[in-house]
């Protein structure tokens, strides 16, 4: 296990961490929305070397975990079918659905097949043009624009055996969101660096102004989430809010515009479920009708899933995506869900909350 003390930069650190102590004059509550994020909060002992001066709480930033149970059925159904391949990341396959998980389902038969980038599933249905070649499309605006480009691709070389079957989401509304809610306080946000990357960070007033947090948007690395930190309680501590940029070696208020116009081009904004946080208006894209060929969902005659509420006593993977819970709090957590038996998604992708933990503590609290 790494901590603060332990990286080439910890005399940085340890200037930072001492900065971020003598400035918070109350327990201030800041959010991190991106798994990796999470993980090297943890990984490194950010976490834990602030404990008592700021609560460092784990949003819904993991793509693989918010994608929902419902949704991983349809792509297990798909792979059923006489003629059909799907393909999708790795980390996917071992997410639970209702029913079952992608691993599950190509042990019972099911074509399924890993791929590093959906432009792989175009040249696999190009060089395949008798198997029908569906990419399972999850992920925040980091990686739609690369579904869409692979998109375009198929449209460019006219394949009649390529479609998606999407379930992208946006991080902004499901931020909105949680600070609607009633049982949780948040009092700012890390906002992930490379998602801003993408979209940029310009929309991020919306939310500074309605609901007076902080944004601070950092990177990954130490001591980009320390700056961040300190960033954000320095804004807390003298009543400020607004949108900051800690990352701006990548982020641009902007953005990439040229990938969000060919995102634009292919997708249109729709309302979208997410594991653990239900229906959130206008979060997440849909294929627009001019590339309809290209969707699976219409393709394959599929009906819309509906939403499942995935809460039980037993796995309270809901409450940890919506940083209402600690991995550690959790009843299961490193007993009954451990990451060779996951009860819930953020125990099995990598940039889950659960898997983060029990990197480092394999015992849940409580435990000798």
């Amino acid at each position: 296990m790494k901590y603060v003390d332990e990286f080439r930069d910890s005399q940085a650190a340890s200037k930072i961490l001492a900065s971020i102590r003598q400035l918070a004059k109350r327990r201030w509550r800041i959010m991190d929305v991106c798994g990796g994020q999470t993980h090297n909060l943890v990984k490194y002992g950010i976490e834990a070397a602030l404990e008592g001066v700021v609560d460092l709480i784990h949003g819904p930033g993991c793509p693989v975990c918010v994608t929902p149970a419902e949704v991983i059925d349809v792509a297990c159904e798909l792979s059923q079918r006489s003629g059909v391949v799907v393909m999708s990341f790795g980390d996917m396959l071992r997410v639970p659905g209702v029913k079952t998980s992608l691993n599950s389902a190509r042990a019972a038969g099911g074509n399924i097949r890993t791929v590093y980038s959906p432009v792989e599933a175009v040249e696999f249905a190009r060089s395949q043009p008798e198997s029908e070649v569906v990419f399972f499309a999850v992920g925040f605006e980091t990686t739609i624009p690369a579904t869409a480009l692979a998109v375009k691709q198929a449209a460019a070389l006219g394949l009649k055996n390529f479609s998606l079957l999407t379930h992208h989401v946006r991080v902004l509304p499901a931020m909105l969101q949680l600070m609607q809610g009633q049982d949780i306080e948040i009092d700012a946000f890390l906002a992930a660096g490379h998602v801003c990357t993408v979209t940029g960070f310009e929309d991020y007033g919306t939310l500074t102004a309605e609901f007076s947090v902080p944004v601070v948007i950092t990177g990954f690395e130490p001591l980009d989430l320390l700056h961040g930190i300190l960033r954000a309680v320095s804004l807390l501590e003298t009543s400020e809010c607004g949108v900051v940029n800690e990352y701006a070696r990548s982020a641009a208020a902007g953005g990439n515009v040229a990938a969000m116009q060919l995102v634009d081009e292919i997708y249109e904004v729709v309302n979208q479920s997410w594991r653990g946080l239900g229906v959130i208006p206008a979060s997440g894209y849909a294929i627009r009708e001019c590339f309809q060929r290209f969707d699976a969902q219409r393709r394959f005659e599929l009906s819309a899933p509906n939403h499942v509420n995935e809460s039980s006593s037993e796995c309270r993977c809901g409450d940890v995506l919506q940083g209402k819970l600690k991995p550690l709090e959790c009843p299961a957590f490193g007993t009954k869900c451990r990451p060779e038996h996951p009860l819930g998604a953020p125990m099995v992708s990598s940039e889950g909350a659960c898997a983060a933990y029990i990197q480092i503590q394999p015992q849940p609290l409580g435990t000798t």
